[in-house]
C-alpha cells in the first residue's frame, strides 16, 4: 500500500518557484529520507502534504485520501514535527500535551508517561522558559503520543543533544517495527544514511533522484582527485565518474565503477598527483549540495 502519493505537484508563490512537478511514492512501513539544499522545496512539499498551504496544481494523497479535501481525516493518523517549533509562550508543557491528546483517539497514557520521562520533561514549565531543544522535545512528544500510522518529521534533531537524538531514533525505530511509516526531511546526511530505506533528493523544486540505500551496500564509493598532463574530464565522464571539481588539469570526481578501468585510463598519462579515498554514502549525498553552489 502507498502511504503517500504525490503526482505532478506544483506550488508557486507569485512569480517565485516553490516546487515544480514533484512525483513521489512512499510505501507503507518505509522510512523515507528527503534531502536537498536550503530553499530546494522540502518544507514546501511537507506543508502541501499537511494542507498548510494549497498546491498550485497537481495532487497529493495520504492513506489514499486527498490532502486538500480530506485533510481532517488524514490528520487523525499522522504525527508532525516542524522544523521551527512555535507555541503560545504562557502555556505549560502539560497543557500542550493534553491539548494534543484531545484530538486523538485511544491514547495509551502509560506510553505518554514513558515519553515524558524519556525526554526528561518538566510538565509545569511554560514555553517561554524552554530552550530551543526542549521546545523541539515537546513537539516530538506531541507527534508520537498516538503512535501514528505516519510520522512526518522536518529537521527533528535540530537543537537536540546527541543523547536525546539517540532516544528519538530508538523510539522511531520501535514505532517503525510496529508498522509506522516515517517521512524524514533532514540536513543530517549521516542520520539519513543510517536510518532510511530510500531517499529522494530535491533541488530547485524538482526531484532529481530517488535512491534505495540497500543498493549502496554492494558498491564501493570513492572520491578521486587527480592531476595529469592533459585535461581528461571527458574520459572520466565516459567511465561514469561524477565530476565535482575541475580546474585546469586537476579533476575531483566521485567514482563507483570498476577501479581497474579507471587505473587503465589514467596510466596512459603522466600523473603528478593522485588521491583515492573511500567515501561514506553521506559524502555522496553532499555532492548534491556542492553542485548547488556551483
Amino acid at each position: 500500500m502507498n502511504i503517500i502519493e504525490i503526482k505532478n505537484l506544483t506550488k508557486t508563490y507569485g512569480k517565485n518557484r516553490g516546487i515544480d512537478n514533484v512525483n513521489l511514492t512512499i510505501n507503507e512501513g518505509e522510512i523515507f529520507g528527503f534531502i536537498g539544499p536550503n530553499g530546494a522545496g522540502k518544507s514546501t512539499t511537507i506543508k502541501t502534504l499537511l494542507n498548510l498551504i494549497f498546491p498550485t496544481s497537481g495532487e497529493a494523497k495520504i492513506f489514499g485520501l486527498d490532502c486538500v479535501t480530506e485533510t481532517t481525516k488524514i490528520k487523525e493518523n499522522i504525527g508532525y514535527v516542524p522544523s521551527e517549533v512555535r507555541y503560545y509562550d504562557d502555556m505549560t508543557i502539560k497543557e500542550i500535551i493534553d491539548y494534543a491528546k484531545s484530538f486523538k483517539k485511544n491514547i495509551d497514557e502509560e506510553y505518554v508517561d514513558r515519553l515524558i520521562k524519556l525526554f526528561d520533561m518538566e510538565l509545569s514549565k511554560k514555553i517561554y522558559q524552554l530552550s530551543l531543544g526542549n521546545k523541539k522535545k515537546v513537539s516530538i512528544i506531541q507527534a508520537l503520543i498516538h503512535k501514528p500510522k505516519l510520522l512526518i518529521l522536518d529537521e527533528p534533531t535540530s537543537g537536540l543533544d546527541p543523547l536525546v537524538q539517540k532516544h528519538l531514533f530508538n523510539e522511531l525505530t520501535a514505532l517503525n517495527k510496529q508498522g509506522s511509516t516515517i517521512f524524514l526531511s533532514s540536513h543530517n546526511l549521516t542520520e539519513i544514511e543510517e536510518f532510511c530505506h530510500r531517499v529522494a533528493i530535491i533541488r530547485e523544486g524538482k526531484i532529481i533522484e530517488i535512491k534505495k540505500l540497500d543498493d549502496f551496500a554492494h558498491r564501493t564509493l570513492r572520491k578521486v582527485s587527480i592531476t595529469v598532463d592533459k585535461d581528461i574530464a571527458k574520459e572520466i565522464k565516459s567511465l561514469g565518474g561524477l565530476i565535482v571539481g575541475h580546474e585546469e588539469n586537476t579533476i575531483i570526481f566521485n567514482y563507483d565503477k570498476d577501479i581497474n578501468e579507471l587505473i587503465s585510463l589514467i596510466s596512459k598519462y603522466t600523473i603528478s598527483n593522485l588521491i583515492i579515498e573511500e567515501r561514506r554514502l553521506s559524502e555522496e549525498f553532499m555532492t548534491y549540495y556542492e553542485m548547488e553552489e556551483k
